[in-house]
């Protein structure tokens, strides 16, 4: 071996050791060390040189990319020995979708290895980071990487935030225009059934925000926000229904009396929402701590009760009456029970009417 590479780093009778700096592909082949005895005696080693990967690049990325159109990454490296093996992934998640070439180089002993990334852009993919992995042998487990930020153009996204979902008459409102886009949309629009907002007074727009004061009936209607950039416009809507203020009744007020008559009296107040809520609050001071109000069905109920007993004993009392003065007539003849007729029941009374004591008669 004649080569300025090629040192000798030991020599006796008993070893022979070498050493090759900056190896190259050339050194790969056949090693023989001989002992010039009688018979010479040799021992042969085939070395086997590894081609190493050079650093991948990744083609084909025009910046910038609107979204909907079909991208085509293509990630290369040559100068590996056996091939290379490449992987692609985005934001750290391995793509499996991809097409793998493998050219031999002109040295017919290294190869030159390709993979295509294919995809339509979508928003999603606004800077994500694709990353085309290099894996070989001799990288000693640590992979050549090559990255490439994406950077996608996408019309505006637009949604509607509103601050009250019930809004009633008297209060205000805040609509919020939400919107996303690539590049950064221009100021929205705003608009209600279709035209300019009606009161420029009460219906305040700042930037994406519109206020509206002192809500009204007419306020109702469909209030659309739309926004535009360079690639494209777009809008939502949202749909504002003012509501009544809320009507609150007293609570309903019962006059007892000996009849069956029941006096009730209902009042309905209705005002703005601060004096609705002073309404409610207020309590009366002579009223027990929770109290409530009386039941009408059941005091109804007691005084049918009352009036049907009461009528039921005046009837009783009647028949009894009469019943009494009845039987008092009867003792008047007793002892003429059994008298066959009038006359001889008149003969046998006890106490004949022509020798008794004229009897008086009392009604109590």
């Amino acid at each position: 071996l004649r080569d300025n590479r090629i040192e000798l780093v030991r020599a006796s009778w008993h070893e022979l050791s070498i050493s090759v700096s900056d190896v190259s592909l050339s050194d790969e082949g056949q090693y023989t060390c001989s002992l010039f005895t009688m018979p010479v005696k040799t021992s042969k080693a085939f070395l086997t040189v590894l081609g190493v990967p050079e650093k991948p690049q990744i083609t084909g990325f025009t910046s910038p990319v609107m979204e909907g159109e079909r991208m085509q990454l293509t990630c290369k490296t040559s100068g590996s020995k056996p091939a290379a093996d490449i992987r692609w992934f985005k934001n750290d998640k391995e793509v499996k979708d991809v097409k793998y070439l493998k050219e031999e180089d002109a040295n017919r002993k290294t190869f030159t290895v390709s993979s295509t990334l294919d995809f339509l852009a979508d928003r999603s993919d606004d800077g994500a980071v694709v990353s085309c992995r290099v894996d070989h042998e001799s990288l000693n487990s640590t992979p050549q990487i090559a990255m490439q930020v994406l950077e996608i153009h996408y019309t505006p996204l637009v949604k509607i935030i509103s601050s009250n979902s019930w809004p009633e008459e008297g209060q205000s409102i805040i609509l919020t225009c939400e919107s996303k886009g690539k590049p950064v949309p221009e100021p929205v629009l705003w608009t209600k059934d279709g035209g300019e907002l009606p009161d420029p007074e009460r219906m305040v727009v700042n930037g994406r925000v519109l206020s509206i004061s002192f809500l009204n009936k007419t306020d109702n209607g469909t209030y659309r926000c739309e926004a535009k950039n360079p690639i494209g416009r777009n809008s939502t809507e949202y749909v504002l229904i003012v509501h009544d203020v809320f009507n609150t009744l007293l609570p309903t007020t019962v006059i007892p009396s000996l009849t069956t008559a029941t006096v009730t009296t209902t009042v309905a107040l209705t005002t703005s929402t601060t004096t609705s809520a002073t309404a409610i609050n207020t309590r009366d001071p002579n009223a027990l701590a929770g109290q409530t109000g009386p039941d009408h069905a059941l005091i109804g109920g007691i005084v049918a009760v009352v009036v049907f007993v009461t009528l039921c004993s005046i009837i009783l009392l009647g028949r009894y009456l009469a019943r009494h003065k009845g039987t008092y007539l009867t003792n008047e003849a007793k002892g003429a029970e059994d008298a066959p007729d009038a006359d001889t029941a008149i003969i046998n009374a006890e106490g004949s009417q022509v020798n008794a004591e004229e009897k008086k008669e009392y009604f109590i």
